[in-house]
Parts: structure tokens; C-alpha cells; sequence
């Protein structure tokens, strides 16, 4: 069973390739009926204005491409319903969709760029039947540079995307590399808010017995991105894009005293002149999978409250767990925590 609708593959006005969801009908999209009923918000979801901005989703097509297996725990009993019952339990006004690299999603060159067509349909649909809870943060197929740029297109143009999902690495390469440039340039030009979510790089699987990826690397995928970003020149090159990085920036903040030096350096200095601290300022980070006392003190140290955005990880970790870790991590006052929830409103200003 396919889960896109075939004739608006490639493309078509956004006012067609909505006609052809109503004429198709949920079914069309979706193996079970009444998936994407609507759900009146609670009380919670009443309540100010709270971005989850780092919301993962699982697309019929990717589970069917990549089976339970590869995506086993919480991501294979992903549902939208389950989705929205989460955020009205935490008081989440709308959660910002992605893909999650579980599963190496987009590995195989062969199915990636089906894949997030398939899945960047999916998610415009969902943000359709559930206006202003669901946003859509596109997938590329990535390294792909012609195929990115042509979604770039039709994410935008056609599915009106809040934004593009990057990973942190692709191969051997991380964002900043030359290599990327096409796609960077693309969205310096529309001004795209870029959310980034840690990946393995080709050097750097299973190093651990018995430690996932997650635990430890993908946090330091992270840092290598920002490092990159930063002393590789992409940042100041592509000033109009607004970044986000998950995790609270990985290592990043741990590590401060090291890139405050470098940023100091004889090599560097001419570059920096606000320093490392000016350069990373510039960015976003969530609070995915880290809203506790160490981190979170950490990161408010080296950049200001307005550059850290609510996240939750989602479905992997709820937005109750985010919101109490936030609240009990003795390290902001309840206006910071306020600032927290909305500053994404910065970036996607129609969820007001």
C-alpha cells in the first residue's frame, strides 16, 4: 500500500494537492480509519501558548519501509492520537513534526527521496486536520543536493513547511561542510528556520559494547555540527538562517572553555569578535532530553534564555516529563520558563 497521493508526486499548486486529499479521503493516507479524527483540545492545550519544537512522528510509509524492527519501542507505536494526548497532558499548544534518525530512515539512497516525499506529505496533511497543534519541519534526502533542493521547493512552496529537519551528519560529512552548500544557500535565500537532530556519523557506530548511539555520540554529533558551523564559516555565511539545535546543544556547552579558546586564537580572533560565546548566540537550542539541573545550568550560562526552546524528544520521552524537569531544575525563574515555552514563537510566528 502506498501512503502518498501518486499524482501530486511531483508537484502541483498547494490548493490541488489539498482537493486531492478531501477527494481521497484519509484512507488514501492511512491503513486504519479515523487516525487523524479531529480531537478537541483540553483544558491543558487552552492554557498559554507552549512550542514543543522537537515532536517526532512516524509516517505510515516509513514504518511500512522500515518495519517495527528497525523502529522498535515508542516510535513504532507512534499514532497522531496518541501524539495530541501527550501535549494536552503537559499544556503543549502544537508540536512541531520531524523525523527521528531511528532506523537510519534516509540511508538508502534508492528510497530516501520517495521516502521523504511520502513523509513530508504526511506531515502537511496532519498540520491540515489539526490546524495550529501540528507544524511541519520537512526532511531532505540529504546528500543528496538535487533532490534536497527540489524538496526544498515543494516543501515550501507547495506544502508551506515551517521549516526543514536536518541531520547533524550525513556520512562523514556534518553540516558546514562545503559539500552542503547548495542546500544552504537555498535556505539563506528563503530565510528557513533549520532544526537539527543528532545522527551517527560512518566513523562512529556501536563504538561502545552494550552503549547505544544515542546515549553518548549523538550528543558529541552535536557539538562536531556546531564546531563546524561555526569554525568552517557556514554560520556567518548563512546569517538568515535560524538554527536549532536538539539536546541542548549536545557537548557544546561542556566543552565552552575549549571553543572560547580557539575563538581567541591567531587564527581565528579576526573572525570572532564578539567570541565563541556571540557566534553560538546566534542559534537555538531545546531542551529534548535534558531539562535537569546539570544541563540546564550549563547551557543558560553560555547563551541567553531567549535562544532555548521548549522540546521534548517526543514520543521517546513525554512533554510531562520536559515541563516538571524544567519547572523542579532549580535554574530559572517562572518568567524564564515562560520565555522558554514561547521563544519558538520567534521562529514560527503563526502559532501564536
Amino acid at each position: 500500500m502506498r501512503y502518498y497521493i501518486r499524482g501530486n508526486h511531483y508537484g502541483g499548486s498547494r490548493r490541488e494537492f489539498l482537493r486531492s486529499f478531501a477527494a481521497a479521503g484519509a484512507g488514501a493516507l492511512l491503513p486504519a480509519k479515523g487516525l487523524f479524527a479531529q480531537t478537541r483540545p483540553s483544558a491543558a492545550s487552552a492554557t498559554p501558548v507552549r512550542i514543543d519544537i522537537h515532536h517526532h512522528i512516524v509516517p505510515p510509509s516509513l514504518l511500512q519501509a522500515l518495519g517495527s524492527q528497525r523502529l522498535a519501542g515508542a516510535s513504532a507505536n507512534w499514532t497522531p492520537a496518541r501524539g495530541l494526548e501527550d501535549m494536552d497532558r503537559a499544556g503543549v499548544s502544537a508540536g512541531i513534526s520531524s523525523i527521528a534518525p531511528a532506523g537510519d530512515p534516509f540511508n538508502d539512497p534508492s528510497t530516501a527521496v520517495r521516502l521523504c516525499r511520502e513523509c513530508n506529505e504526511y506531515a502537511a496533511r496532519l498540520a491540515t486536520d489539526h490546524p495550529r497543534r501540528f507544524g511541519v519541519f520537512a526532511a531532505l534526502p540529504l546528500p543528496n543536493i538535487d533532490a534536497s533542493l527540489r524538496e526544498i521547493e515543494y516543501s515550501f512552496d507547495t506544502l508551506k513547511a515551517d521549516g526543514v529537519g536536518l541531520f547533524t551528519s550525513y556520512g562523514d560529512k556534518w553540516l558546514g561542510d562545503p559539500a552542503f552548500n547548495p542546500v544552504f544557500e537555498e535556505l539563506h535565500r528563503r530565510n528557513a528556520v533549520v532544526y537539527t537532530h543528532p545522527n551517527t556519523a560512518n566513523c562512529c557506530r556501536n563504538l561502545l559494547p552494550n552503549v547505544g548511539d544515542g546515549a553518548i555520540e549523538w550528543g558529541t554529533d552535536t557539538t562536531r555540527a556546531i564546531a563546524q558551523m561555526i569554525f568552517g564559516g557556514a554560520a556567518a555565511r548563512f546569517a538568515n538562517i535560524r538554527m536549532i539545535f536538539s539536546h541542548g546543544g549536545g557537548t557544546m556547552p561542556f566543552l565552552v572553555e575549549r571553543f572560547t579558546g580557539m575563538a581567541r586564537s591567531a587564527q581565528f580572533a579576526p573572525k570572532f569578535p564578539q567570541g565563541f560565546g556571540g557566534a553560538a548566540a546566534k542559534f537555538y537550542y531545546d531542551t529534548a532530553q535534558v531539562a535537569n539541573p546539570a544541563a540546564m545550568s550549563a547551557l543558560s550560562k553560555v547563551v541567553p534564555i531567549s535562544q532555548i526552546v521548549f522540546g521534548t524528544d517526543y514520543p521517546f520521552r513525554t512533554a510531562a516529563e520536559h515541563v516538571k524537569g524544567l519547572k523542579e531544575c532549580g535554574v530559572f525563574d517562572p518568567k524564564d520558563l515562560q520565555a522558554i515555552d514561547q521563544n519558538a514563537l520567534r521562529l514560527l510566528p503563526k502559532f501564536r
